[in-house]
């Protein structure tokens, strides 16, 4: 007669081989499905922190996000232990809340925390569950736009931000400024702030500041690239989503004639004739320093301005040093030979283009 396995007497030695059995069974699988999972992560490409998608939409990555405050357009996804009838994904509509299923009120979600409405959901729930436990967290952010920063950077970028950053941190995430990198920068601000009453006080305070004259005018800051590389907190503003960042190329002035290194050199604030000839090594034993002329642009007028310096009285400390303007040329006269004004025309008739670039064809980063 058959008896079934569980009525069977085992001996103690059938189930020591029983367990031995089991035991081998499931390390193998564990194994087996060790490497079907190595092998299918090297199918997919790990998820990169720079994306360079043009959809602008940005996803927090496993740690979360931190103080982040929601807006129209953000997910949440939450789950329900136990009851996946309110489990899915919520997307904060134009009112800047959330419906939930067989939740009678939308729930307020707007310039939240991820927190603050699970504490809502959970006691929403309370009357249709015991106790609910429930899981909330971001799933997509997409209420604001990116922040773009160009201009005398390496890596002009858009910046999706999924935390507070100071302009030091988008300067640095751009690969940091050029050496033609002019005096200072300028940020201007075409959105307005999503979350206005739970913004944290900039301590950060602009040299000046630009005021819309027009409807069609942005506002604009500048402040001081200086400042910022000596670590000045007044320098080093809040970046707000929307923010456009202009690092301006420096003003040129050019160095010709019996100067060891013509060359052209990039503007820096309160440069000195002295200064600048220092910068191409000095004149050469045949340079006329008693007789050396700035061609100045003037405004209005095609023709420049010509300024005689006797360089030897500024060496001797009898005359005071000339400082610089923009687009200045340096002409230093050479005893030996005529020196003719090839150069000069060439240089006063033509500008210097600044760097433009297409904000919609930059690379697209987040920012965790």
């Amino acid at each position: 007669m058959f008896v079934p396995l569980f009525h069977r007497k085992v001996s103690m030695k059938a189930k020591y081989v029983l367990l031995m059995l089991a035991a081998l069974c499931f390390s193998s699988s564990s194994a087996l499905a060790q490497q079907q999972g190595e092998g299918g992560a090297g199918a997919a490409p790990p998820a990169s922190v720079a994306n360079t998608s043009s959809a602008g939409v940005g996803s927090p990555d496993a740690t979360g996000v931190r103080k982040y405050l929601l807006g129209p357009g953000d997910a949440l996804d939450l789950r329900v232990f136990n009851d996946p009838q309110f489990n899915g994904t919520y997307v904060i509509n134009d009112e800047g809340t959330i419906e939930i299923p067989f939740i009678e009120k939308p729930i307020p979600a707007k310039c939240r925390y991820d927190r603050e409405i699970k504490a809502d959901i959970v006691k929403a729930l309370t009357k249709y569950l015991v106790k609910p436990q429930i899981s909330l967290h971001v799933s997509a952010m997409n209420s604001r736009p990116p922040a773009v920063v160009f201009g005398a950077v390496r890596a002009p970028s858009r910046v999706q931000m999924q935390r507070k950053a100071h302009l030091l941190d988008i300067l640095a995430f751009a690969g940091g400024v050029t050496e033609g990198a002019g005096a200072n920068i300028q940020i201007f601000h075409p959105e307005p702030l999503l979350c206005p009453e739970r913004e944290e006080e900039d301590v950060a305070k602009p040299i000046a500041s630009v005021a819309p004259i027009e409807a069609t005018d942005i506002r604009y800051d500048l402040y001081s690239l200086a400042d910022l590389k000596v670590g000045k907190p007044e320098a080093n503003p809040i970046i707000r989503p929307g923010d456009i960042i202009i690092v301006p190329e420096a003003s040129p002035i050019y160095i010709t004639g019996a100067v060891r290194q013509p060359t052209g050199l990039y503007l820096r604030d309160g440069m000195s004739l002295k200064e600048a000839i220092a910068m191409v090594g000095g004149l050469q034993p045949t340079a006329k320093a008693d007789a050396i002329t700035i061609w100045r642009k003037k405004p209005g007028s095609v023709e420049p301005e010509k300024i005689v310096i006797n360089f030897n009285d500024i060496r001797k400390e009898k005359a005071h040093d000339i400082p610089l303007q923009a687009y200045d040329i340096v002409d230093v006269k050479d005893n030996s030979r005529s020196l003719t004004n090839t150069l000069r025309g060439a240089l006063m008739g033509g500008g210097v283009g600044g760097v433009t670039s297409a904000v919609s064809t930059l690379p697209f980063r987040v920012l965790y």
